[in-house]
């Protein structure tokens, strides 16, 4: 591990089946103090948020639905699991299961983890109510890697 990547053991942390770990959190539960920053954040909400002191990334992603522009985050989530080779990546939304879960997941296909168990791995090691709409589950089930 370098200094550019996150622990298994921070809050949040997913560890995908390549190695590469990303943290999924929820933007209203603030972290602990001492909890290391990320080099870059992709935050799932239905409007703007607000600034932060690193390189970030806005995907239009109201709560409880599927994101606004569809080839929009195909890239952004490409975008983020191509960093997560070396970076700290963190993926937000406001509570930090829904939306993240979901992305969570389909980060997880694009590091080659089939469609329909994507969902399953992401409960199994992020949180067991991550993707929280049967729309959100088929999203995960109908994404595929554009590789």
């Amino acid at each position: 591990m370098t200094e550019a990547e996150w622990s298994q053991d921070d809050t949040g942390v997913l560890r995908l089946p390549s190695g590469r770990l990303v943290r999924g959190r929820g933007l209203r539960h603030p972290l602990p103090p001492v909890a290391p920053a990320p080099s870059y954040g992709l935050y799932l909400l239905g409007r703007r948020p607000p600034a932060v002191p690193w390189a970030s990334r806005w995907l239009r992603w109201p709560d409880f639905r599927l994101p606004a522009d569809h080839a929009d985050a195909r890239d952004a989530l490409t975008e983020v699991w191509e960093r997560a080779a070396g970076e700290r990546v963190e993926v937000a939304c406001g509570g930090g299961r829904g939306r993240t879960g979901t992305a969570l997941a389909c980060l997880a296909v694009l590091d080659g983890v089939p469609p329909g168990e994507a969902v399953a791995y992401v409960r199994a090691h992020y949180h067991q109510g991550a993707v929280e709409t049967p729309w959100q589950r088929r999203y995960v089930r109908r994404f595929r890697p554009d590789r």
